[in-house]
Formats: structure tokens, sequence, C-alpha cells
């Protein structure tokens, strides 16, 4: 019979292009998330779920899942997502944080444009029956200054297409170096100079307990007299009184808004303003956006069952785009860590992965994150890349993080190199080949120099170095029907320690490894499949 595919339970409608990239791979199955029964008995069986906004995957659902890997929203906000208990289950949860920035900063445009020029007021007076051009003499944009409040990717594009207006940029972000903000064509400035400064005010921040409230009273009596407002971002980072007050006394010409406070929201004291355009949080609000939140989600998914690396993880520590010039070690450093804990035997009390080479020009975190889960995937239940560090922190194991550009023998190299409870120290090293194969590679451990393929059952040996014992080893294991792959034998000096490693056709189980160990008379013995 053919393998069971993953199954893959799509809890709100997504869009068929999305449901096309997951269906030659998955066992997908539609469902109505809303219904509570139905989707606990769904997900009792699912390897991954995919909701939008309607499904809420709570505590009680994620209880219900035997064996779920991944939940997928298809879209930026993860309100209806318990993140926490996800971690805690070691179920990756995944959004499309980029998938709607085209559709926001158009959005705020479209705002930005309709309070200039009054559009909304002017539609409404022609149909019912008024001609008042007059009364709708609105402003250019050409020539005025734009305060961008975030200089995010969607902040980012926002300014680009002001710029297409002949309009002077100035951004107010803590976080964006004054060198990026000048090749994007935009002075950074202090907030305070951006609300004296701005004709129009773009706000394009993420909501937290900083940003919150950000605009209030104090900020509006700063504005420079007729600036217009607009937040396409997120609510709350404008206090809707304290603006409806400033619109009503002229100090702010005009406001764009389609984010509330609270949402849905249909009673604000902005909605009673003739200067104000409200829109019911349309930012993401486009068929281009939900195809893409969809598509970067099932793509999210594909990567997650597949045990790959996912970018767009949200309870992932070391998140973020990993470098093409990386991500060949992510498997390397997972498979370092599990020799890690085969050679120690016992559990380290720190850890730190070391990352030398042409490598740690890029952002190297991950391989820290991958070590981790490779440290504990052999004596812990279900470890994956979201709760690698829970189990460290549980144990009480501190993993640390090291780079430096030098590698004397290696174009890059990584090491876990840890601290043993009863004093030992263990290191283990190893690269990826350069070429088309990118081998994974074995390289040092416990300072033996080693040159072994890092993939599927290995052996090791410490033993006295004298003659006979490679035959004695291969004898035993024959004996036993396993086969030897390759083999290799590293020591520092004749007759003293010596540091076989082995590769074998299938595992060596724990009394064929005892009985191998007794043999030789070996010092210390190990056998560990490594895998991905």
């Amino acid at each position: 019979m053919p393998e069971a595919k993953p199954i893959v339970v799509v809890a709100d409608p997504l869009a068929p292009a999305a449901l096309d990239v997951l269906s030659s791979d998955f066992d997908v199955r539609e469902i109505d998330g809303t219904d509570i029964p139905s989707l606990h008995s769904a997900i009792a069986e699912a390897d991954a779920v995919i909701v939008r906004s309607a499904t809420r995957i709570d505590a009680e659902a994620l209880a219900a899942a035997n064996k779920l890997q991944v939940v997928a929203r298809a879209g930026v906000g993860l309100d209806n997502v318990d993140i926490p208990s996800a971690t805690e289950r070691g179920v990756m949860v995944v959004n499309a944080p980029t998938s709607n920035i085209v559709s926001a900063a158009e959005q705020a445009v479209a705002l930005l444009l309709a309070t200039a020029r009054n559009t909304a007021r002017a539609d409404q007076a022609l149909r019912g029956g008024e001609w008042k051009r007059s009364a709708f003499t609105g402003v250019e944009l050409a020539g005025k200054t734009v305060g961008v409040m975030g200089l995010g990717k969607i902040g980012q594009l926002f300014a680009a297409r002001m710029a297409a207006f002949d309009t002077k940029i100035i951004a107010y972000d803590p976080y964006v170096q004054p060198g990026r903000a000048a090749q994007l064509g935009v002075q950074l400035v202090s907030l305070d100079e951006l609300l004296m400064q701005s004709d129009f005010i773009s706000v394009h921040l993420p909501k937290t307990p900083e940003t919150a409230g950000l605009i209030g009273e104090s900020e509006l009596d700063k504005v420079k007299p007729g600036v217009r407002i607009v937040n396409a971002a997120r609510g709350g980072l404008i206090n809707e009184k304290a603006l409806a007050a400033a619109l009503k006394d002229g100090r702010v010409a005009g406001a764009g808004i389609d984010v509330f406070d609270r949402e849905p929201c249909t009673d604000s004291p902005l909605f009673a303003l003739d200067n104000v355009v409200v829109t019911p949080h349309l930012g993401a609000s486009t068929r281009e956006a939900q195809d893409n939140a969809g598509l970067a989600v099932a793509r999210s998914v594909k990567l997650a069952l597949t045990g790959e690396f996912v970018p767009d993880a949200v309870n992932i520590q070391a998140g973020g785009v990993v470098n093409e010039e990386v991500r060949p070690f992510l498997p390397l450093a997972e498979r370092l860590g599990q020799l890690f804990t085969s050679v120690a035997g016992s559990a380290p009390q720190s850890v730190t992965v070391e990352v030398r080479g042409d490598i740690v020009e890029y952002d190297v975190s991950v391989l820290q994150l991958a070590a981790t889960k490779g440290l504990f995937v052999d004596v812990a239940d279900q470890v994956t890349y979201v709760n690698a560090p829970l189990i460290a922190e549980e144990r009480g194991v501190d993993v640390g993080l090291f780079t430096a550009a030098d590698s004397a023998e290696y174009h890059s190299l990584v090491t876990v190199r840890g601290a043993l409870v009863d004093g030992r120290a263990v290191t283990v090293s190893g690269t990826v080949t350069a070429g088309p194969r990118e081998e994974l590679k074995v390289t040092e451990i416990d300072g033996y120099d080693l040159d072994i393929t890092a993939d599927g059952p290995l052996l090791f040996l410490r033993y006295t170095d004298r003659p006979g014992v490679v035959g004695l080893i291969g004898g035993s294991l024959g004996d036993l029907n396993i086969n030897i792959a390759s083999m290799q034998v590293s020591r520092k000096s004749a007759g003293g320690e010596a540091f076989l490693a082995m590769s074998t056709d299938a595992p060596v189980p724990t009394e064929v490894l005892e009985r191998v160990r007794e043999t030789v008379g070996a010092t210390a013995a190990s056998a560990v499949t490594l895998h991905d």
C-alpha cells in the first residue's frame, strides 16, 4: 500500500492556487472551522491546519490535535491562534506577513488622496443631487512634506509611491539607520520634528506597548496647522477622541482612517465629521493580497511538513529569511547537536554553537536553534524548532552562539562545544563541502581529526592504539550481519588513545555496541543515526 499522505485541514476558504500547491503532496480536507465539533474532529488527525480569521485555534482545539505540526494563518494577524499553547506543544505557527504589504501601502495612498481632494464628501453631495465644486476645493501633494511614521516594508512602499508625487519625504523610525533611510531618499527626523513639519502624515507602525496611543492630545497640539493624517496600519496608534477634537477645531484639516482601536467598529466620534474618510479595515482586502496570503502559508506548510526551516514561523527563535549560503548548514548544525549528545552520553550543562568562516557575514543565529534541536531530538519527545529552546531551558542547558570570521582549514566551520555536569568537555565540528553535492562532513570530535559523512548510522569507539583492533571490530560486526560502509581511525600519537569513526548500513543496537566495546576493550563507545 502507498504511504499515507500528511493531512492538511483547511478550516477557512483558501485561494484555489493555494489548494493546488498543497494537493499534490498532502491529503487536503476542507471543513467549516467555525463548527467547533467538526474542527476538533478534523484536527485530531491533522498534521497541519490552515485558517483565516473566522476559525479559532485555541488551547482546546490544540488539545484535540494528536500529531499537529503547524498552524498557518493566511493573513497577517494572529489574534485567533493561541500562540503560547501552540509553542508549549511544539506546534509551529506561521502567517503571511508580507502578503498584503502592497495592498496596505496602496490603501494608505488612496486615503491620503481622498482626504486631499475631499473625494468622499464630493461623491456623497453629487449623489444627493448637489453640484458644489467650490465647496470641495482640495490641496495638491506636489511640493508638500509627507511624514512617514514607521519605515518598515509598508512604510517604504508608501514612501516610494509618495516620491512620485514630487513630495519631500521625512520619516520617524528609531530602529532605522540614517544611511538606510538616505538610500530610500528619506530624511530621518524625530517624532516632534515630523509632527511640526509634515503637511501629510501616514502611520505605518506596528502596535506595541510603546506605540499604542503614540499620537494623542499632546502630539496633535504640535502638528503643523492644516495637516492631514492617515492611518491604515493598526487601530489604537492614534487616540480617536483626541483626533476628533483636533479635526473639529481645524488644527487637523482631514483624516483617512482604515483601522480602529476596537474592531468591528460601527460607532466612533470620527464618523460624525465631514473631513474624515473612513473604511472598514480594507488594507488587505484585494484579490491579490488574499491570493498571496494563501500561497504564502501553503508554501510554509509544505516546508514545515518536509522538515525544512520556515522563515515565516512566528514562534521560532532566530526567525527571518535564511540566506542561501547559510541554508545548507541548517541540517549540519542539527546533526552536530545529535552527535554531541551521543558522544557526551550525558546532559550538558552549557553548550556554545561556534560558527566560523565565510558564512558569518550573514545572519547565522538560526544555526544555534538548529543545533539546540539536535541536542534533544534523540532524548526528548517531539522536539521541533519551536519547542527546542523551551526544552533546553527546562533542562537547565544554556545554549549560546559565538561567531568569528577566521577559519583555518575550512571556508566555513560549525562547532558544538559544551561542558558536561561531570566536568568533561566535548566538541564536535563539521562543514559543508563546496560544489553542487554540498556534502555534510564531520571534521573533528574531541580534537581527533576526521573526514566522515554526517549521515545515517555512525559508530564511535575510543581505545588504546594497538595492532589488530580494526580486524576485531570488523569481525564482531560481520558476525552480527552488520555491514561496514566506511571506517576511519584518528590518533594523536602512536600507542596512545585512538578514536574510530565508522558508518554502517544499518543502525547498531545497544547490545551489539556493548559487545563490540567489550571485545576491543574500548574506554568509550557510542552509536547514533544522524537525520534531519
